[in-house]
């Protein structure tokens, strides 16, 4: 069986799911250097073709700015959408859900020391009165704030600069600052000039969990769940091709291309990455629970951080395994 027949597994549901779509054309956020299975489908048509409307690719900078995007109304759903980022939009009210748990990614998200300095996690306390760039309400924002307060850093002792990931890479390039946080090809060229405090095992020891979701406006997902499962059954065959190392050779080029990376940095970047399947995304350590109380501590150290002025109670409603439940049984 071809790799173009199997991700189209949902294209056999078209037909039935015509009459129910309410949308002719949707638009989808991503980021570029973040090379993802989904890609391959991507350049390849497969959603279109799977789901019977015309898709907008836009590619973003930040989560933050893909929240923005959907409260706008401008894009219907994000792939790979930071949790630290949904939560912020969350908890001030707007009315998100996470959908599947797009990837798994503690090595490929992180705060680098510029050389110069010196500082690793044995003396990290020296960076108090230093310049940082990070980009706001994202995961490596939380990721940073976690760091921070392992290492006894007090945060009014520091210099924080809101910074895109790729302002960030060049600014720590220019010694402009002397940390900066992000992922993907900027963290890659953040550590051209600089050196991570902690690796993503010892982070994951402290609890901090970097992953990234696909998300969407919950009024929208309501209206077209059928679009939405058709979505995301081909964005889970994409990663059962990608799990398969036989399929690797062929679909690396095209993710490469379309993420706007050489294949070697993209190979490099991939093999840190994890693919849940939708099996695992809906037990209780993913969505089936755990997804919800990490957004919760996310809130709570934002809060603590004085980075939002509030944290919801629970984030249980703001996680929607209809569609990808559904996306199983096609």
């Amino acid at each position: 069986m071809t790799i173009k027949k199997r991700l189209m597994g949902a294209a056999a549901v078209v037909a039935l799911l015509a009459g129910a779509a309410s949308a002719e054309s949707i638009t989808v956020g991503y980021f570029l250097e973040w090379p993802m299975p989904f890609e391959y489908a991507k350049a390849e048509g497969m959603y279109e073709e799977a789901m019977g409307v015309d898709i907008n690719w836009v590619s973003f900078d930040t989560g933050t700015a893909m929240s923005a995007a959907m409260a706008s109304g401008d894009v219907q759903l994000s792939v790979s959408q930071g949790v630290p980022p949904f939560v912020v939009a969350a908890s001030a009210g707007q009315d998100l859900q996470a959908l599947d748990v797009a990837v798994s990614y503690a090595d490929n998200d992180n705060c680098v020391v510029r050389s110069e300095l010196e500082i690793d996690k044995d003396s990290a306390g020296e960076l108090e009165g230093k310049k940082v760039a990070v980009p706001l309400g994202t995961a490596a924002h939380y990721g940073f704030l976690k760091q921070m307060d392992h290492f006894g850093v007090p945060l009014e002792s520091l210099e924080i600069v809101d910074m895109a990931p790729p302002d960030g890479a060049a600014a720590i390039a220019q010694g402009a600052v002397d940390m900066a946080c992000g992922w993907g090809g900027s963290l890659r060229r953040m550590k051209e000039h600089g050196n991570v405090l902690l690796t993503g095992a010892e982070k994951e020891e402290l609890g901090i969990l970097v992953f990234d979701v696909t998300s969407g406006p919950a009024g929208w997902v309501a209206e077209n769940s059928d679009l939405v499962a058709a979505f995301l059954k081909v964005t889970a065959e994409a990663n059962a091709m990608w799990a398969d190392e036989a399929n690797q050779s062929k679909m690396l080029p095209v993710i490469a291309k379309d993420a706007g990376m050489d294949e070697a940095a993209t190979a490099e970047t991939m093999a840190t990455f994890v693919f849940p399947t939708a099996e695992d995304q809906l037990s209780a350590k993913w969505l089936g629970g755990g997804a919800a109380d990490f957004m919760k501590g996310v809130a709570d150290v934002f809060v603590e951080a004085g980075s939002i002025d509030a944290a919801l109670d629970s984030y249980a409603d703001h996680v929607n395994t209809g569609p990808l439940a559904s996306a199983g049984s096609m």
